[in-house]
């Protein structure tokens, strides 16, 4: 049993500092001050796109809980080499939110004005938004998203699909501002490339 805990690999050390990846190491092995930074770093972000999706603030802040405390359970799954800590943690939350939405019966609509997306029986409607987003996803534009490579594509879906400003992405993406701005107009050029 000694052996075993010898062989075992200890987490590097983490501050507010810390990268994503080794922070969500160190939530594998149970150290909740990883949590923590990740959760001050985090949340706020994740808050603003969940609210984009829903109205309601309670499924909001439900959503982000859950997924909070799925990334504290599942930490271990995470592996740096499929894709940045953010983005991972960021599928996590919006499918708690999926998932919450549809357990209410409620659709997902996106912020804006306070009665945008409410009809007039209280139900919620889906957005114009959404529905451009299907449409990306499964057209033609969504081949050629898929044609570009990965850094080009996380930089226009972070700035473009997602609306974050320059300075979001650069942290979201781990990046200097000006990397995203260059990424964004390659990427645009090479889709302009794909869709003539």
């Amino acid at each position: 049993m000694h052996r075993f805990l010898a062989r075992r690999r200890e987490p590097p050390p983490i501050g507010p500092d810390s990268d994503d990846a080794e922070l969500l190491q160190a939530v594998a092995a149970e150290r909740t001050e990883a949590l923590k930074i990740l959760h001050r770093r985090h949340a706020p972000w994740l808050r603003a796109r969940l609210a984009r999706r829903c109205a309601d603030p309670d499924l909001v802040d439900e959503a982000l809980q859950d997924a909070f405390v799925a990334v504290w359970r599942g930490a271990h799954r995470y592996r740096p080499a499929h894709g940045d800590a953010a983005a991972w943690m960021w599928t996590i939350a919006v499918r708690r939110l999926v998932s919450l939405l549809r357990k209410s019966g409620k659709t997902p609509v996106h912020g804006g004005l306070p009665d945008s997306g409410v009809t007039a029986a209280g139900g919620i409607t889906e957005s114009a938004e959404d529905a451009v987003l299907v449409g990306i996803e499964h057209g033609d534009l969504g081949t050629a998203l898929a044609r570009l490579s990965p850094d080009l594509r996380a930089a226009i879906q972070a700035t473009v699909l997602d609306g974050l400003t320059v300075r979001e992405a650069a942290r979201l993406l781990g990046i200097p501002e000006g990397t995203v701005k260059t990424r964004v107009m390659r990427a645009k050029a090479q889709l302009r490339g794909f869709l003539a």
